[in-house]
């Protein structure tokens, strides 16, 4: 775990509240091991996502975090629950990069009030926790996050790509899939 950075000092949460004076999450579908999720600010009193996030679930360790996941599956921050009950976060980059969302990727476009052929910054990582002598491997996440919120040059002045973890091509593309997939998203 040398390698992976611990979350910096603002978690995703605190960095929306603090930029766009407000935060919300709207968990968009859960199913088994998966979460979409719109992390969120109040603009013109219309909710606009500030990051799209997919989370791919590990086998959990019900006995140690059984509390803590469930919470989360109801749609509570996964940051914001771990760092409450004591966890550190970290997390070892797996990519950083950009992604041009298609036109039929509309939902996203919708829940980020974007035109088509927008670019969205991307961070793919392993989400790792730690309490005392407990190390817990939790999920993968992709992170789409919109334009006025992070782009590619600040994420990668975050979050340094930890080199024997990035991602091959396949995997990109299937987590990326995963963000865009088109309507998903609509009632």
């Amino acid at each position: 775990m040398s390698a992976c950075i611990v979350e910096p000092e603002l978690l995703n949460s605190e960095r929306i509240k603090q930029r766009f004076n407000s935060y919300g999450i709207d968990v968009l579908d859960s199913e088994n091991g998966l979460r979409r999720a719109s992390l969120h600010s109040i603009e013109n009193g219309s909710k606009v996502c500030r990051t799209c996030s997919v989370v791919r679930f590990d086998s959990v360790p019900e006995d140690i975090i059984g509390i803590e996941h469930k919470q989360i599956l109801e749609g509570a921050s996964i940051g914001e629950t771990f760092k409450t009950n004591g966890w550190t976060i970290y997390k070892e980059t797996r990519y950083v990069g950009e992604l041009r969302v298609p036109a039929e990727s509309s939902a996203v476009l919708e829940l980020m009030a974007l035109a088509a052929d927008s670019s969205l910054a991307i961070h793919a990582y392993r989400l790792l926790l730690k309490k005392g002598l407990q190390t817990i491997d939790y999920a993968t996440i992709v992170e789409a996050h919109h334009p006025a919120y992070l782009n590619k040059d600040e994420l990668t002045a975050l979050y340094l790509v930890d080199a024997p973890a990035v991602l091959t091509d396949d995997e990109l593309r299937e987590l990326s899939t995963l963000v865009l997939l088109p309507n998903q998203y609509k009632d």
